[in-house]
């Protein structure tokens, strides 16, 4: 059956989902405010991370297509435009506030899960979890924007499964979208009432569902271009992978989108569906900038790790929360992305007290050869992420 659908061949697959997610547009093109909104709304949505062993997720996966991009940039975006604002997709990302009208069912659902959830038992043992996010709310409503700092709690915890009741709170309340985050000091989170900081979109109502399964799917289509009913609903998290499937039953009934079979990286073809015009998109691409670029491990092109492999032949996790003796790699590994091909990967750290960027760790996929071009590659891309770190010295393993 999937050898009478059209074709999309490996290459193609390739580059249309490159193409789409902003890797085939010329990386050395004006950075400004307005551009950098633009490459966020092309791509969808930016992960934001905590993790700094070079630079912020997001400030990497931006700088990877964006050459002039500054960290500025967005915080003007998010704190001073309000053009984006931070809350979860499949993690927590910075978002065009255009579309804040359909995280209301994310925000509804939310707040249903965590009540069940054993997170939120946890953190309130001992307390009256109600009463706590009524009085981390009323505090807020009074006093203007806090961080979790400014509450206290006189047992000592740590992180995360040791959160404070009062910063449990506030994320209970952030995801279920009664607080948004105005802006971040030190990279903290700092909260304040939703209405206060999207005064013009607070009270956007709540999409029917019906609505809300259109946006979904149809804008995940658009920024992946050949997809399966399951990556349309793990795109934004915030639909099921049976109404997806049901979207793509109705749209290509509508000759909206078309089925195909779609080529991976090992040769066999698999079904799936693709924008009915694939083929005029394909053909208007650009072919892929010459040059080196380091992605970041929350690239959207990487997020979905089976469709890396699968798309890409790249097997890349994670391996931040490995133990450290289990690690292949590395504790913040960035692939190697040559043209529409992953070649290898490295392991960077940044020593921002002698600016020095140290490469722990080098390694080329099998089959791909250091040559001196590639290797002069490799050279240019490390030079621009010291630049934009701002490393004097590189050092290679």
């Amino acid at each position: 059956m999937a050898n009478l659908l059209p074709f999309v061949s490996a290459s193609a697959a390739r580059r249309l989902f490159l193409g789409a997610q902003g890797l085939l547009d010329d990386p050395t093109r004006r950075a400004t405010v307005p551009s950098l909104q633009a490459l966020i709304e092309k791509l969808g949505f930016v992960q934001v991370d905590t993790i700094n062993v070079v630079a912020r997720a997001h400030d990497l996966t931006l700088s990877s297509r964006l050459d002039g991009y500054r960290p500025e940039h967005l915080r003007k975006l998010l704190e001073d435009r309000r053009s984006l604002f931070e809350a979860f997709t499949h993690d927590a990302s910075a978002i065009p506030t255009a579309w804040f009208g359909h995280w209301r069912p994310r925000f509804a659902r939310d707040r249903e899960r965590i009540h069940a959830h054993a997170w939120w038992q946890h953190h309130f043992r001992g307390t009256d979890g109600a009463r706590v996010v009524g009085d981390v709310k009323a505090r807020i409503e009074r006093e203007g924007p806090l961080k979790s700092s400014d509450f206290e709690h006189p047992e000592k915890r740590g992180p995360w499964w040791g959160w404070k009741p009062q910063k449990a709170a506030l994320d209970f309340l952030w995801r279920s979208g009664e607080l948004m985050i105005p802006r971040r000091e030190g990279f903290q989170k700092l909260y304040d009432l939703t209405e206060r900081v999207l005064p013009d979109h607070h009270a956007l109502p709540c999409p029917n569902p019906e609505a809300h399964v259109e946006w979904a799917c149809a804008s995940a289509a658009e920024r992946l271009v050949v997809f399966t009913p399951k990556e349309l609903a793990e795109f934004w998290a915030s639909i099921e992978a049976a109404e997806a499937k049901a979207w793509c039953d109705r749209a290509a009934k509508a000759g909206r989108i078309v089925p195909v079979a779609v080529e991976g990286a090992d040769g066999e073809a698999r079904p799936a569906f693709a924008l009915a015009d694939w083929e005029k998109r394909l053909a208007k691409l650009p072919d892929p900038p010459e040059r080196t670029r380091l992605l970041c491990p929350f690239d959207p092109v990487l997020r979905d790790r089976a469709r890396a492999l699968r798309r890409f032949g790249f097997d890349y996790r994670f391996e931040a929360f490995v133990p450290e003796p289990k690690r292949k790699y590395g504790y913040f590994v960035l692939p190697i992305l040559e043209g529409e091909r992953f070649v290898g990967r490295l392991d960077p750290k940044l020593h921002r007290d002698r600016g020095l960027l140290e490469v722990r760790g080098l390694w080329w996929e099998p089959g791909i050869k250091a040559t001196k071009a590639r290797k002069r590659g490799l050279d240019e891309a490390l030079e621009r992420l010291a630049t934009f770190v701002g490393a004097e010295e590189i050092l290679l393993p």
